[in-house]
């Protein structure tokens, strides 16, 4: 019989590792040399019952102990034939792959799962205006979700059968698959870890105890909301299973376009177009708001751009009191098609200020006109690309 390896260098680590290490240098030898990766390798076989076996012995802080004072004859009092504990390989096999799940297709039984499980979650993108989204208002959407059958109530079995053993389990969930010197077990194929199978089932869900149904459900759209706000709303997901609480709905938000405001953050911008008379007196206007209109006085001089705020006609604050500014940019206008005494007067008062003379009647109206023009020019280029 050959001589065992001492069990640090079988793992390849020191004897001062901790059990963090010990316990990753074995994970990394069974996925190397487990059997299922290696069908029919008898030294693969070996090697990972070498690294069980080690792992077996330095993992349990007693038996160590007495390894590291006695060597490999410390621990033979706890252990079978061969120094090796066969009956807690399942308990160190499931210490290390319960960790990763199905990692070669089997789960141990201690962490088989056949208990109420909680249904899933669903997302919902809702479009909505800015007056929405500003005024606070409810929707009603349509959300198609899985929903416990009301004939079988969640069984998957026709009302008046019953749930049978699963034939190939009885009733464990689990098959158990012996090879070389180790057995493993993995979810029951036919009945899916559940020990019990439908010898009739339910024809309204055919048999998963959930039916697909479209509902109508009212959601509350809070005053403030943004693109990318989302709302939960708590059990209006999909139903559970085996008795578990449905899951919940979320419903993210997004801001449709408007054709006269612009949003940023909780103000609103908006465009007053004025003559360029009015620009250099002043004027009173109505201003349109996004729930009716509101007074803007701009005083005399208002210059192109210029912007006027008028306090608390922006956006609600969103779960606050309170909201922000409706800010008017000025945009001023040229007049057209002017007539021989209005261009008189336009004349004189370039005359008065200097920027047109006898000869040129035409050249303060000229140099307004074209400056105002190619304002206007930049003014639409910008609304284009706001539109855009």
């Amino acid at each position: 019989m050959a001589e065992k390896r001492d069990y640090y260098d079988v793992l390849s680590v020191s004897q001062n590792a901790g059990e963090d290490e010990i316990k990753k240098a074995y994970r990394r030898l069974a996925i190397r040399y487990h059997p299922d990766k290696n069908p029919g390798d008898k030294e693969a076989e070996e090697k990972f019952k070498e690294a069980t076996e080690a792992y077996g012995v330095l993992r349990n802080t007693d038996k160590r102990g007495r390894y590291d004072r006695f060597g490999h004859a410390g621990p033979d009092g706890t252990m079978g034939a061969g120094g090796f504990d066969f009956g807690n390989f399942e308990d160190i096999v499931g210490d290390i792959f319960g960790d990763f799940g199905d990692l070669f297709g089997f789960r141990s039984s201690a962490r088989r799962q056949r208990g109420p499980k909680r249904g899933r979650s669903l997302q919902y993108d809702l479009e909505i205006s800015l007056e929405d989204a500003i005024l606070g208002t409810t929707a009603t959407i349509e959300v198609p979700r899985l929903e416990t059958c009301q004939k079988c109530h969640g069984a998957g079995a026709e009302p008046g059968s019953k749930l049978e053993t699963c034939p190939e389990c009885f009733g464990r969930g689990q098959v158990t698959r012996t090879q070389g010197f180790f057995s493993m077990s993995r979810t029951c194929p036919r009945c899916q870890g559940e020990g019990r199978v439908v010898p009739n089932p339910c024809q309204a869900c055919n048999g998963q105890g959930l039916v697909r149904i479209t509902r109508k459900i009212k959601v509350g759209i809070p005053k403030g909301v943004d693109t990318g706000f989302k709302i939960q709303m708590r059990g209006e997901g999909e139903a559970g299973v085996n008795g578990g609480p449905p899951g919940d709905l979320f419903v993210v938000f997004h801001v449709a376009p408007h054709e006269r405001f612009v949003r940023e953050g909780d103000d609103l911008i908006t465009t007053a177009r004025i003559s360029f008379i009015q620009a250099a007196l002043g004027v009173d206007i109505e201003v349109p708001t996004i729930d009716g209109t509101a007074r803007l006085t701009i005083t005399a001089g208002a210059q192109y751009g210029k912007r006027l705020r008028i306090p608390k006609k922006g956006v609600p604050y969103y779960n606050h009191y309170g909201s922000g500014d409706l800010i008017v940019e000025v945009r001023i206008e040229t007049p057209t098609n002017l007539t021989e005494r209005e261009r008189e007067l336009l004349a004189e008062l370039g005359r008065l200020r200097g920027e047109c003379s006898d000869e040129d009647n035409h050249g303060f109206f000229d140099k307004l006109g074209d400056k105002l023009f190619h304002r206007h020019q930049h003014d639409d280029a910008d609304d284009t690309s706001k539109q855009d």
